[in-house]
């Protein structure tokens, strides 16, 4: 007997129903009794089966009557018909889809009973019935046609019934646990049968479960993301319903959401949706989709299967050349890359105009540079000249990092880059691409690497070479601004390295380009006025004196310099650029020096170097050559102080000297220290014409008259070295300025540069003219003669050598000091290596210190202490 239907709930609304003639075909067609089933389950034994039927049949059955009254009362809350027992096949425990009859009269689903008899003959049995446990004579099959029948129409009214249910469970006001039951319904439906599907996409469903994102409930946006993905699942009509309307932007929202669990079904459904062409250009669409999804495709927290499935979808848009792009933009730069090399040449010009207006990081430029630089290095060479616009465009952008520069040179960019810009003619490139061209030559070359013995053709010539260089002057004096620009930069680059500037400094000498150079000095355009002060600096120390007399033979380019360097808007690169550019021109020059004068450049310089020492001016990276550059040019007023006295009198007006002194101190600048002690040295050589020493007094009557009673009077606060009154400011005197101790401390320098420099200004001390002995005692008191004895014993340079010896010699001649010295055989030794391997000069003047050593009057009453 068949249990008959659950009884709906008054009010409800009403399911199919079914006519009393139907019910009882349908019950008569079970074959199978509730009390035959119930002996066939005593009778059988446990029995393992295939997958289907895993476990033995009464604890399946138990646990099928448990899950059937529980499935009651969830049938009965949704007014849908139970399931009958006849419908359920006793092998799978499911509702039976092809129903067949065997012999005993037992039904079964067809593709179980085959799998039982199959089992039997497997195990050498013969067939029996899985219920009854009987011998069957025979194993036909016969289809229990009104039985399938029935099922169907139950299934489909029960099916309609849940859909209504669902539509009403996915309604406005519907609880949360019913919205879960709704979901997971769909869920079912769809993975029992792919038909379903569609059933699921008429009843227009699918909006409703998208509404289901926009839920309060975090479960029920998570179950809503992965129903969709079984709903969506290899149905492209549900994915078309899917891109209608605002559902995909809704997705990706969901990517960047902090619970782990939205984002792995957002990412899931994605990669399904993203299965469909027309849906990857949809998802491509949505703001920060493709930018997000790189993310997590890269990821390291996120879980891996996200990643992968993130990874996926990617891959899945590389479909569209407008997704490729963003890939790009979000630094996924191989499916570009791919399409560069591999794609249609309408593609690969695609391609290539978006790489060239990437902004790329230094890594994904060297990657680009070893993927796609040769390809593009070949477009230039034969590509058409849009083709070869966007190479350029593209190579633009690669080579402005010093290793992918160098990987572009072994791919052999220099040739084509070389051709388009010297090219005239009908085959020559637009100005606007030689731009570029000449912009790719400047990154190339500021790459540093060796361009001596990069060969650019097979006639063996290199980017240096003479005739190169005169082509690039040539093109610098007759093209546009945008191209002079980056060809001097070019220039700049080679002249900045020390083993091409000489070739460049030939050619520039062999081809008269000198005036041209100095001539951009007074350019409007701001960056070719800084690229020719580079170059201009870069090679003044190799051609020093024809960059001299070429500023000083042209109107108004002097005064452009100055002017470059004493603007007031911090501390510019073209600043220190141009002030080092006038530091390396011969200092001996005194044209131009009175030039500098008569332009008031030194009042200028000292003022500027005033505020960067009282921090008025705040530095940057270019404040050390910029300090450097003015206290150069600024030494160089003090080598023309001889017989001048209208420069000794600016000197002075200014208190040159003790600005010097201060300079001294200027620790971790050591050109600083070496040019102040250089200058210190030149303006302490005036000292002694400039000390004023103060005449006799007129003696009186009586003394004139009588001798007897004349008394020598006593001249006080005389300079002991230079023995008259001096000052640092007046007579630029070291003594008074308190700069000995000063320099006696940068004896002690790790720049052999700076002791030099200082020793020659102590020596000023030692010189003819003043008084050499009170000289020495200033040195004793300044506790410099050992540090002196020391630079000797050093013997670090041949200048030093000379120097520290001349001083020596001095210092023995006083007699206490020799005495001292002379049992010193480290000296003894110096001086007499000194007398050996020195030049004529210093070879005379260690003879001299030898036989000062040999003297042995002993003063040392005098001198208690002289500091070796």
């Amino acid at each position: 007997m068949v249990r008959k239907p659950v009884t709906r709930e008054k009010g409800a609304r009403p399911d199919f129903v079914r006519t009393e003639k139907r019910r009882k075909e349908g019950a008569l067609a079970l074959g199978i009794s509730r009390t035959r089933r119930e002996s066939g389950a005593r009778e059988l034994r446990p029995l393992l089966m295939a997958e289907s039927w895993d476990g033995s049949y009464d604890s399946n059955i138990r646990s099928y009557e448990a899950s059937r009254h529980s499935d009651e009362s969830y049938h009965e809350k949704l007014h849908i018909e139970p399931i009958y027992e006849s419908f359920v096949c006793p092998l799978t425990k499911q509702v039976m889809q092809d129903p067949v009859t065997i012999e005993s009269g037992q039904t079964f689903e067809k593709e179980a009973i085959e799998r039982w008899f199959k089992e039997c003959k497997d195990n050498g049995r013969r067939a029996v019935c899985p219920l009854t446990l009987k011998e069957l004579s025979n194993t036909d099959l016969n289809p229990s046609i009104a039985l399938r029948h029935t099922i169907e129409e139950w299934t489909q009214r029960n099916e309609a019934a849940q859909l209504d249910n669902a539509c009403r469970s996915l309604g406005p006001g519907a609880s949360e646990g019913d919205i879960l039951q709704a979901l997971d319904y769909v869920v079912n439906i769809c993975k029992k049968s792919r038909s379903n599907k569609h059933v699921v996409r008429n009843a227009e469903l699918i909006p409703m479960i998208a509404d289901m994102l926009k839920s309060s409930s975090r479960k029920v946006r998570c179950k809503a993301l992965q129903t969709l993905c079984v709903v969506v699942e290899d149905n492209d009509d549900n994915k078309e319903v899917m891109a209608s309307g605002d559902t995909v932007r809704t997705i990706v929202k969901f990517l960047s959401r902090d619970h782990f669990q939205e984002r792995e079904e957002a990412v899931s459904l994605l990669h399904e949706l993203s299965k469909s062409e027309s849906l990857c250009e949809k998802i491509g669409g949505v703001n920060g989709a493709i930018l997000i999804l790189v993310g997590l495709s890269s990821s390291k927290s996120e879980n891996v299967l996200t990643v992968e499935k993130a990874e996926k979808t990617l891959e899945n848009l590389e479909k569209y050349e407008k997704n490729v792009r963003q890939m790009a933009e979000s630094g996924r730069l191989k499916p570009l890359l791919t399409l560069l090399l591999e794609g249609s040449p309408e593609t690969q010009l695609s391609m290539a105009e978006c790489l060239g207006d990437l902004v790329l990081s230094n890594d994904v430029k060297i990657f680009v540079a070893q993927t796609a630089g040769s390809a593009l290095v070949d477009v230039m060479k034969c590509g058409s000249k849009q083709a070869r616009e966007a190479a350029l465009k593209a190579l633009n952008q690669i080579s402005s990092h010093e290793a992918s520069a160098k990987i572009l040179i072994q791919a052999g960019i220099l040739p084509p880059l070389l051709k388009d810009l010297f090219t005239v003619g009908v085959n020559q490139l637009p100005m606007r691409l030689k731009e570029v061209s000449a912009t790719v030559l400047a990154n190339i070359v500021a790459s540093g690497a060796c361009f001596e013995s990069t060969l650019l053709d097979q006639g063996q010539q290199t980017l240096v070479s003479e005739d190169i260089v005169h082509n690039l002057l040539h093109l610098i004096s007759n093209t546009g601004p945008a191209i002079e620009c980056q060809l001097l930069q070019v220039l700049v680059g080679l002249t900045s390295s020390s083993t091409t500037v000489l070739k460049i400094v030939s050619a520039i000498k062999s081809s008269g380009a000198t005036i041209s150079l100095i001539q951009f000095i007074e350019t409007p355009h701001r960056d070719i006025r800084m690229a020719s002060i580079k170059l201009l600096h870069n090679i003044s120390p190799f051609m020093g004196q024809e960059l001299s007399d070429a500023l000083q033979g042209t109107a108004g380019q002097l005064g452009c310099l100055i002017r470059v360097f004493s603007e007031d808007n911090g501390i510019t690169e073209e600043q220190a650029a141009a002030i080092g550019f006038l530091a390396e021109l011969p200092e001996g020059d005194s044209g131009l020096t009175r030039r500098l004068l008569a332009e008031e450049a030194f009042s200028i310089i000292i003022s500027k170097v005033m505020k960067i020492r009282h921090g008025c001016i705040r530095g940057g990276r270019f404040v050390t050559p910029y300090l450097e550059g003015l206290v150069r040019v600024l030494s160089r007023f003090t080598f023309l102080l001889e017989n001048e006295t209208e420069l000794i009198a600016l000197a002075q007006e200014q208190n040159l000297a003790a600005l010097f002194v201060d300079l001294l101190q200027t620790n971790g600048i050591d050109k600083v220290q070496m040019v102040s002690a250089l200058a210190l040295k030149n303006l302490s050589k005036q000292s002694k014409h400039l000390t004023k020493v103060p005449e006799p007094p007129e003696p009186g009557f009586c003394a004139s008259v009588f001798p007897c009673f004349s008394k020598q009077q006593v001249v006080t606060g005389l300079c002991q070295v230079h023995r008259g009154r001096c000052s640092i400011k007046e007579s630029f005197c070291l003594l008074e300025g308190k700069a000995v101790e000063k320099l006696v401390a940068c004896l002690d320098h790790n720049n052999e540069k700076v002791v030099e420099a200082a020793l020659a200004a102590l020596c000023t001390l030692l010189d003819d003219g003043v008084d050499i002995e009170q000289g020495v005692l200033v040195l004793c008191e300044a506790e410099g003669i050992k540090p002196i004895l020391e630079v000797l014993l050093e013997n670090r340079t041949d200048v030093l050598r000379q120097r520290a010896v001349w001083a020596v010699e001095r210092i023995l001649r006083t007699e206490d000091i020799a005495y001292e010295i002379s049992g010193d055989q480290n000296v003894g030794t110096a001086l007499v290596e000194a007398f050996r391997h020195g030049d004529y000069r210093t070879r005379q003047i260690a003879e001299r210190a030898l036989k000062h050593v040999d003297k042995l009057p002993n003063f040392s009453a005098i001198f208690p202490k002289v500091g070796i």
